[in-house]
């Protein structure tokens, strides 16, 4: 097993990890219901096509991670799950970017595939909302080396996340014809 990298505090985590939580989460909510009209020589929407690709490397960099910690591949999992908070954090500056510059777009499809894609869209983002928290908390008692409870909460978080990161891009490849 690997050695901890932070001394265990669970009173200050929790607020820490409670704080950015929520700072996030009103940042998104907020900044979601904003649209700047600039003018920036590009196509806003660039930003989603970003966050889809990051979301599939994400997905990808999950399922490396769960194949690593199987074999018992320590390092290389920390390392893995590492990059994938990194790239989820770059997917989330993105997603504001997308937001302020391209607005909002609406969904042009009818029938079944519409319901299909509310129901995806409804869960992904249900899901997108409460996963950071238990992110954090999964990777705070990695960095305490609490790795049993660590190992129970994965089992929690790991598909949540992969289901939001997978319906991303599903989601992106559901609306990105309705661009304009």
């Amino acid at each position: 097993m690997l050695s901890p990298v932070l001394n265990k505090n669970d009173k200050q985590a929790r607020w820490l990890i409670g704080i950015f939580s929520f700072v996030v989460f009103a940042a998104v909510v907020i900044l979601g219901r904003v649209k700047f009209n600039i003018t920036l020589g590009f196509d806003g929407h660039i930003f989603a096509k970003l966050n889809a690709i990051v979301n599939s490397v994400v997905t990808v960099l999950l399922i490396a991670g769960l194949v690593t910690v199987k074999q018992r591949k320590y390092l290389l999992h920390k390392k893995i799950m590492f990059a994938a908070m990194i790239l989820s954090i770059i997917f989330l500056v993105s997603y504001i970017c997308h937001h302020l510059f391209a607005g909002e777009t609406k969904f042009g499809g009818t029938g079944a595939i519409r319901l299909v894609y509310f129901i995806i869209l409804s869960t992904h983002i249900f899901l997108a909302a409460v996963i950071l928290p238990f992110i954090l908390f999964t990777a705070y008692r990695a960095l305490i080396a609490e790795f049993p409870k660590h190992a129970k909460l994965a089992r929690i978080t790991w598909p949540i996340w992969f289901y939001v990161s997978a319906t991303g891009v599903i989601v992106y490849f559901m609306i990105s014809p309705y661009y304009t």
